[in-house]
């Protein structure tokens, strides 16, 4: 799954992707970001094919983690086409998460 996003390569790994992207904006230092870790292995595999899922480390990306206004971690946004179409913050089950996908997506 781990799909590393970073400033360089945001542009081709979510704007330009033909299949929807949902980026996990996280720290390394935030606990219920690692709490979301295997949540989101989970999502990746079961919506392989439709979604693509990736990390956003903040401290080291702060110019994407502004840009898209991202003031609490975990945030979890998800594009399409190039743009935002939902965003959710905070840890959240996998059911949980399922349920707001299959909404979004």
């Amino acid at each position: 799954m781990e799909l590393q996003i970073t400033t360089e390569n945001f542009e081709e790994a979510v704007l330009k992707s033909e299949t929807p992207v949902l980026v996990d904006f996280f720290a390394q230092w935030c606990g219920p970001c690692k709490m979301m870790a295997p949540v989101l292995e989970e999502i990746a595999k079961k919506y392989e094919g439709k979604l693509k899922v990736g990390k956003c480390d903040t401290d080291d990306n702060m110019l994407l983690a502004q840009k898209y206004r991202v003031s609490s971690i975990p945030n979890m946004q998800l594009f399409k086409n190039g743009q935002v179409v939902a965003n959710y913050v905070g840890f959240m089950t996998a059911d949980a998460l399922s349920a707001k996908l299959d909404q979004d997506l």
